[in-house]
């Protein structure tokens, strides 16, 4: 068969079998057997083997996955992936609606859709072709999951129709209830452990490394929301029908309502009906219909106004309290968990709860041997709600908080301000001393690359680890060759941890690596209570050096904005501490960086001496851009207006009680570009 005549049958063939897919996945209506749909496929996949340049990128062959993935790359949205603000509530339904109305007027139409309980992804096309698919991540930069989604085949790899260049959709992954019972049961024949849950299985499958895997899960999508109006509709229910067209899956399952009497009437059909779903979902979606009104409605920092999620209230189940138990955390907070009776709740066994603190289990006078009701709505861990005290025998008495530190004895502490206990023995208790490693090398702070929670128990029993400074006295011939066997627990498998030699090699070469790191990530990285990376990125902004951080005043601490009495004394108490200056001093010798390097940061001082409010929403930038901008050029960011107040910088549906008071005090107020102007000509 020569060049041409094998692109002309490459072309048919996947023409065809992308038809098929699109008819059995997308419309449930199959018009092809299974032997005759894999005999295409194999007639496929031996064309692009001897003409393997001629492999189209949307070829159905790539469904059954690519090369392997070590590591995800991260990728900014172009446009933020935005939670939505949850209510349990009808009333906030209805606060919800009379908001909307009171800024868009009474002509406004909403759409009811199903909140799938599942994993987030944005799909980039370029041409009609799949070029990229996106997690929700932070909402403003998630991994790279692509030669992953390909792999789901009621994902379109080439649109129907497009009329952009560039097009982006959102939608999300889960796995249908028929195939996450197949899965489990396939697991559980083979000796593993079967998955918790749906939602979980979904989202660790999509973030597993080889695609080919990723192939043998029954992983679906469902598409909802195209953002940036791109279409250049007028309404969000438009969008969903000409998504159709484009040969996207949408649920049917979508209304447009007229007011809060047709959204309770949806809520409540589908609080009954989704238990005849093969999927889960959560709850129900309202957004409003017009995106001239949307647009209108605008954003906060975290949410769209123009869009709420109602979740349906919780399951509860009843069991008993075995005994209570105490976990130590990173900050030295301690936490009592509840072992329970296992019980089936919401799809999953649950066998241990949250009792978050002692004033908690005060109020539920919680006893061992009670029968307790336990809820898991929306929580990772459940909680345990109330008391079955009716079922409650003579023998079993009042439960006490523990006085003392279940890993290393020291007595607690209880801050009259605060609910929790704390351990104060933060530089010698394990788990604390764990969870400060652990925070140092994590994502957001050092980013050191082939560690985890494991590796680093594993280290720190080892000795190698002992303090955040023990990382950069770590070498090669140090860790090569180590390896440790983890014990099964709940009928799972045993599993090995062990340094290689290229494990080995990432480690030492991600020591290296974060030397680099900008100073403001070191200052979160050091693990301060209460200092999260805005209160890090201040105080390097504010002191530009670990020295004048280390000597600054209570006074001049709570001068900088957003650091209050707690944070000032926090920070004082830590660089206090001798063991903490050898830290310091040791993490200084070795490279670290611990000022603020001008050129490599960005930072002018331009506005030094400067506030600004930011408010609105812009069009070329994002409140935290702006803010960022205004940070880096030396000024300083405020929440509220007050006579000290410089600057505003106002965007589109800015508070008229903001604009008020700026008038009132005479404040000036800059537009986005007026700013941008500002700090361009200096």
């Amino acid at each position: 068969m020569n060049k041409e005549t094998a692109k002309k049958n490459i072309d048919k063939l996947v023409e065809e079998l992308q038809q098929h897919n699109y008819n059995y996945y997308v419309l449930s209506n199959s018009t092809i057997s299974d032997f005759e749909f894999d005999n295409m496929l194999k007639d496929l996949e031996l064309l692009e083997k001897n003409f393997p340049d001629l492999i189209r990128k949307d070829s159905p062959t790539l469904r059954v996955g690519g090369a392997p993935t070590k590591d995800f790359q991260t990728v900014v949205h172009k446009y933020p992936m935005l939670s939505l603000a949850n209510t349990y509530s009808e009333e906030e339904i209805n606060d919800f609606d009379v908001r909307t109305r009171k800024i868009v007027g009474d002509d406004v139409e909403y759409v009811c859709e199903l909140k799938y309980d599942g994993l987030s992804i944005g799909l980039t096309y370029q041409n009609g072709i799949l070029k990229q698919a996106v997690t929700r991540g932070d909402g403003v930069s998630g991994d790279d999951v692509t030669n992953n989604i390909r792999t789901i085949k009621s994902i379109p790899l080439k649109l129907k129709k497009h009329s952009t260049e560039d097009f982006e959709i959102r939608g999300e992954i889960f796995i249908p209830l028929d195939g996450f019972a197949e899965m489990n049961k396939t697991r559980e024949d083979i000796g593993e452990q079967p998955f918790a849950n749906p939602r979980n299985a979904a989202s660790g499958t999509v973030k597993m490394q080889d695609p080919t895997e990723v192939a043998k899960r029954p992983l679906d999508c469902y598409l909802y929301y195209i953002p940036g109006n791109q279409l250049k509709l007028n309404t969000h229910y438009e969008s969903l029908q000409e998504a159709v067209k484009m040969g996207f899956k949408v649920s049917r399952n979508v209304a447009v309502c007229k007011n809060t009497k047709e959204i309770f009437e949806f809520i409540n059909d589908w609080d009954k009906g989704r238990k005849q779903l093969n999927f889960e979902i959560d709850g129900i979606v309202i957004k409003v219909n017009s995106y001239a009104q949307q647009k209108q409605l605008g954003f906060t920092a975290k949410n769209p106004r123009w869009a709420i999620a109602y979740k349906f209230k919780a399951e509860k189940a009843e069991t008993i309290l075995n005994s209570i138990s105490y976990q130590v955390g990173r900050t030295g907070a301690v936490t009592p968990v509840a072992n329970l009776k296992p019980v089936q709740l919401a799809g999953t066994v649950v066998k241990r709860a949250s009792l978050h603190n002692s004033d908690i289990m005060k109020s539920l006078d919680i006893r061992i041997g009670d029968y307790v009701y336990v809820e898991k709505g929306g929580e990772i861990i459940p909680k345990i709600v109330g008391i079955n005290k009716s079922k409650r025998t003579k023998n079993i008495h009042p439960v006490d908080f523990i006085k003392n530190c279940p890993e290393c004895g020291t007595e607690l502490t209880k801050n009259e301000n605060e609910a929790a206990h704390y351990c104060p023995n933060e530089d010698h208790c394990p788990p604390q001393i764990k969870g400060k490693l652990e925070h140092f090398i994590s994502r957001k702070a050092m980013n050191i690359d082939s560690l985890g929670e494991g590796k680093i128990e594993m280290l720190y029993e080892s000795g190698l680890l002992n303090n955040i400074s023990d990382f950069y006295k770590i070498r090669y011939e140090d860790i090569i060759g180590l390896e440790k066997i983890i014990p099964g627990k709940d009928g799972k498998k045993e599993s090995k941890i062990s340094f290689k030699e290229k494990t080995a090699s990432n480690i030492i070469n991600g020591i290296n690596e974060s030397k680099k790191i900008p100073f403001a990530r070191v200052i979160f990285a050091l693990g301060i209570r209460y200092v999260g990376e805005t209160v890090a990125k201040k105080l390097a902004t504010s002191f530009k050096t670990i020295d004048n951080i280390s000597s600054a005043s209570y006074e001049e601490l709570v001068e900088v904005d957003e650091i209050g009495e707690r944070i000032a004394n926090s920070v004082i108490a830590w660089f206090s501490k001798d063991e903490h200056k050898q830290i310091i001093s040791e993490l200084k010798n070795v490279g670290l960086n611990h000022e603020i390097d001008v050129s490599s940061e960005n930072i002018s001082n331009i506005l030094d001496g400067k506030t600004f409010v930011v408010s609105g929403v812009f069009e070329n930038h994002s409140r935290d851009e702006l803010k960022a901008l205004v940070e880096n050029n030396g000024g300083k960011n405020t929440s509220s207006i007050s006579s000290k107040t410089g600057y505003v910088i106002a965007g589109e549906n800015m508070g008229p009680a903001k604009k008020a008071k700026a008038e009132k005090f005479g404040i000036p107020i800059l537009s986005e570009s007026d700013f941008i102007e500002l700090i361009s000509n200096n």
